[in-house]
Parts: C-alpha cells; structure tokens; sequence
C-alpha cells in the first residue's frame, strides 16, 4: 500500500458506525475509550484478548480476522502482528474501508491524532503515524499553553457566531472581530 505525501486532518462522526478492532492485547484495548467515546459500535475480532479489551459495548469475537468482518464497517483499527494488519489492509482497499494500522503505518491509510480536548475545542497533531512520541510531545506542550480560560473563550465565539450570521458578516471580517471580543474579556474593568 502506497503512502500518501500528505494526508487530510479530518474529523469524522462515528456515532452509531461499526468500527471494527483487530487485535486483542494491551495495544487494541488502548484505542477502545477513544473509539466507545465517539458512539461507534465497536466489534472486536481476535483469537486472544486481554481482560484490559473487555469492556461493555464492545463485541466480542474470539477469532482470528476474516475480510467477511469487513461488511458494514466504516472504519478498521488493526493493533494486531505485521501480518494480520497487512491482511486487514489489503481487504479493507478493496472495499474502500479506511485503516488505521498502529504502530504500523505502512499498512495504513489514517492514522489516530494526539488530542487536547476543552470542551468543544479539539486541537489534533499528527505525524502522520511516524513519530507518535513527537505527536504526544507536541500535544503536552501545548497543553501547557492554552489559556485557562479557554472554555470561556469558545462559549463568547458561539454567541458572536450567531450574532455574525444573524447580521451577514462576512466570513472574512469575523476574525478581527472575535480577537475584540476575546481581548475585552481580559480588560481591566
């Protein structure tokens, strides 16, 4: 499977979408909370699984990988060996199913992103699947320097928001606009 030079961030609803996992040791249990989070209907395919992996509403099944476990899925995490991945990969491309191969990028075509998450903000890093440490690096650092106050910072660019297209502002006159906001909420009174 060839690699892309770049890859899109995206950010996708998976509410209510079979997700399949394949693998079934510390590994795939690591990407169950981040998959259960979104809403997806997990199915978890491994002939081994570790306690860490069984979790409620999760699918189990106590198997290798078959490409029929591909039907209906919209997205595929293989966190299993070099050569199970490489076999979920080539049936995921025929049928068009995106992959995220951990730790194994070559057999891949997403990859998941390090995350801060305040409130509805969600900032991702990606190296795309190279240099995972980087992506965590990165990710505590800035972490470190967003504003405290954030949150309050997202709630005012809501209500401006509605204010803006209720009144037709342009999209390219919003910015200066929201730094205004943003700064009188840090002016002495």
């Amino acid at each position: 499977m060839s690699r892309p030079t770049t890859r899109l961030p995206l950010f996708v609803d998976l509410n209510r979408k079979r997700i399949l996992l394949i693998g079934g040791g510390n590994v795939a249990a690591s990407k169950l909370p981040t998959l259960l989070a979104t809403g997806a209907l997990v199915t978890l395919v491994a002939p081994q699984i570790c306690p860490a992996a069984i979790l409620e509403g999760v699918s189990i099944r106590r198997r290798p990988f078959r490409p029929s476990d591909l039907k209906g899925v919209w997205f595929v995490v293989a966190a299993a060996t070099h050569a199970v991945n490489a076999q979920v990969a080539r049936a995921a491309e025929r049928r068009r199913i995106f992959v995220n191969a951990v730790d194994d990028p070559k057999n891949g075509t997403a990859n998941f992103a390090a995350t801060i998450r305040r409130g509805d903000l969600l900032l991702a890093i990606s190296t795309g699947g190279t240099v995972p440490a980087m992506a965590r690096l990165l990710r505590e650092a800035l972490e470190f320097l967003l504003p405290t106050d954030i949150e309050q910072w997202m709630s005012l660019g809501q209500s401006e928001r509605e204010r803006w297209l209720h009144e037709q502002i342009p999209m390219n006159e919003r910015l200066p606009l929201l730094a205004a906001a943003i700064n009188r909420l840090h002016a002495d009174p």
